[in-house]
């Protein structure tokens, strides 16, 4: 996708250009502790793929990279142990949505009750 920008910061962090608190990688993705946490868990799911947003990555991935993100997910919350008590993924998609960073990525929250889904 034309808008990918390779200078954002995930795409650094997947160069080493900048450190990140790892809990999980595989051939397709990276996932690491968010720098500034909105829950006692709060890790950041990202494909190693140059994807934009959810639209990019569902238009233009591999089935392999879909799964390996989806698995992933799933995974990290199993070996933090969230999974019994519950977490939340989310993927802001675009401006409307917040999303910050031109790269895909899904924040995985946990460890405390996380209340609704949108503040009404």
């Amino acid at each position: 996708m034309s808008d990918y920008d390779p200078n954002n910061i995930f795409a650094r962090i997947l160069r080493k250009e900048i450190p990140c608190k790892k809990v999980f990688e595989d051939d397709h993705v990276l996932a690491f502790h968010d720098i500034n946490p909105q829950a006692p868990i709060h890790v950041l799911v990202i494909p190693k793929g140059a994807y934009v947003s959810l639209d990019d990555f569902s238009a233009r991935a591999s089935d392999a990279e879909i799964a390996a993100l989806m698995r992933a997910v799933a995974t990290i919350a199993r070996q933090l142990g969230i999974d019994d008590s519950g977490y939340r993924f989310l993927a802001n998609n675009g401006a409307n949505a917040h999303q910050e960073v031109p790269h895909l990525h899904i924040h995985l929250f946990g460890g405390r009750q996380l209340g609704p889904m949108l503040k009404r």
